[in-house]
């Protein structure tokens, strides 16, 4: 892992604690490290070793590849070029594990099947038109428009114009964006 990598790790660390409800201090008594360092580690002011690495994984119960893995997510910057998408005309939009899940769908397609996502999700026409129907109404769509559908709802589209270009922007499916009213 290069110095950037290590860094990033700190923002992994934090919403995995966060995740699991647990105070710095928590985190230290399972570890064995001490507080100042973990909150180090959290505000990217210390890197760990890779053996400091593993008792913070242990006491998040999860593991470094994982932790590692959740830091790539942490990059503020990343340039997905417009690049011809493969040959079912679907491109992925945004790379890696993140908040926000985006896909491009291209060309006249009619995927036959309901879909029904656990959070939120947009559907911004930018080329083209389309047909959804979600909740049992049919929405025509045409360029420039756009459709939101809250987590839960079951919804089916289809292009209906040569040439359409659809984006789809949600909630990532690994992240608990639902509402809790006891929180």
């Amino acid at each position: 892992m290069d110095d950037k990598e290590t860094l990033r790790v700190g923002a992994a660390v934090r919403r995995q604690r966060r995740s699991l409800g647990l105070t710095l201090a928590a985190v230290a008594t399972r570890s064995g490290l001490s507080v100042p360092f973990l909150s180090q580690i959290e505000n990217e002011r210390a890197r760990p070793s890779a053996r400091s690495l593993d008792r913070v994984a242990d006491a998040l119960e999860t593991t470094t590849e994982r932790l590692r893995a959740a830091a790539d997510s942490a990059r503020a910057v990343d340039v997905v070029r417009g690049t011809p998408q493969d040959g079912d005309g679907v491109r992925r939009v945004v790379r890696g594990r993140h908040q926000l899940s985006a896909l491009e769908f291209t060309g006249e397609l009619d995927l036959g099947r309901e879909f029904q996502h656990r959070n939120d999700e947009v559907l911004y026409v930018a080329e083209g038109a389309a047909e959804v129907e979600a909740e049992g109404q049919a929405y025509r769509l045409e360029r420039g428009d756009t459709l939101f559908l809250s987590g839960g709802v079951r919804h089916r589209w289809r292009a209906t114009a040569p040439g359409t270009r659809l984006l789809f922007v949600a909630v990532a499916e690994h992240i608990d964006a639902t509402f809790d009213p006891r929180r």
